[in-house]
């Protein structure tokens, strides 16, 4: 039997998008002989991937997991809501969210991982998937979160199956007591969270270049009307703080009661619980969102929208 080295595994990889071990089986297969290995991949459809790798791929799904104090969020796309809704690759966006758990949300762990029921990794894994699927697949990100004293709670968005769907939100709340008050409450923020999709969750978290930028631009707008140096200063000052309680979570009119903050329902929520309640983070990710979405006119990116109310 031929000897095949890592290297020339990872060459024929890199040059048909392939998984490690059917690379390696190629050339075992071929003796050695690398445009025959290729061929032999190319006519069992596993050189695919490779040639869809210029391919926008804008759809798919983002899965969520929960745990009592920890949760993880992944996003894998793919290019048509078709392949979205194929059974075959929603089973393997929920595989992939529990391996990303078990890997805390890092990346290359999560690609390096065996594959649950397999001999190969995650990242052969969606190799395979896109050479069966027809499609580019794209396992762009994961996110994990945990939280000790108290819970991280979760709402997933247009549900295709249980925890997968369009938008996938997890929130960690920090509090000594925990509770089917406090979970309720979680689960509601989560929801929140995926229809106002705020900026941070505090006005100091607020990155500085952004409020430098929402200050030139309210700047140049009460310029243009012809305002005084003095009344613009206090325009400016006022669609900042208008800009702050809309991007800001704890600012925010809260969804479920729009008369009240939401810090404002965590305050009563504490003292009905008799322990202070934190919202120590959390992470939003909207399927397909930053992707460049090229439409008819092969121009014009599209932007996902909100849950609907």
């Amino acid at each position: 039997m031929v000897e095949v080295s890592a290297s020339q595994v990872k060459e024929l990889r890199e040059r048909t998008g392939a998984g490690m071990m059917d690379c390696k089986r190629a050339l075992t297969d071929s003796g050695g002989d690398f445009d025959s290995a290729v061929e032999s991949l190319r006519s069992k459809g596993l050189a695919a991937a490779a040639k869809k790798g210029s391919r926008v791929a804008s759809d798919g799904l983002v899965g969520m997991l929960l745990d009592g104090n920890k949760g993880v969020l992944v996003e894998v796309n793919s290019e048509t809501d078709f392949v979205a809704r194929n059974s075959e690759f929603q089973k393997f966006v929920e595989v992939l969210t529990s391996t990303a758990m078990s890997e805390h949300g890092d990346m290359e762990m999560i690609r390096a991982a065996t594959f649950p029921g397999s001999d190969h990794s995650v990242e052969a894994e969606l190799n395979h998937k896109i050479a069966t699927l027809g499609e580019k697949l794209d396992f762009r990100r994961a996110s994990y979160l945990s939280i000790s004293p108290g819970i991280v709670a979760g709402y997933v968005h247009a549900q295709a199956t249980p925890g997968l769907g369009r938008i996938g939100v997890l929130v960690s709340l920090r509090s000594e007591t925990v509770s089917e008050s406090l979970r309720d409450f979680g689960h509601n923020l989560a929801m929140h969270i995926a229809a106002s999709n705020p900026l941070s969750v505090t006005v100091e978290e607020v990155p500085s270049e952004v409020l430098d930028v929402e200050r030139r631009v309210f700047g140049e707008q009460a310029r243009e009307l012809g305002k005084p140096d003095d009344v613009i200063e206090k325009i400016v000052e006022g669609r900042v703080r208008k800009f702050l309680e809309e991007s800001v979570l704890l600012q925010q009119p809260y969804v479920m009661d729009p008369e009240r903050s939401v810090a404002s329902i965590i305050a009563s929520l504490s003292s009905e619980l008799g322990s202070e309640i934190e919202v120590a983070g959390f992470t939003r990710y909207s399927r397909g969102e930053g992707i460049e979405q090229k439409s008819e006119d092969d121009s014009t990116p599209e932007t996902p929208g909100n849950p609907e109310s």
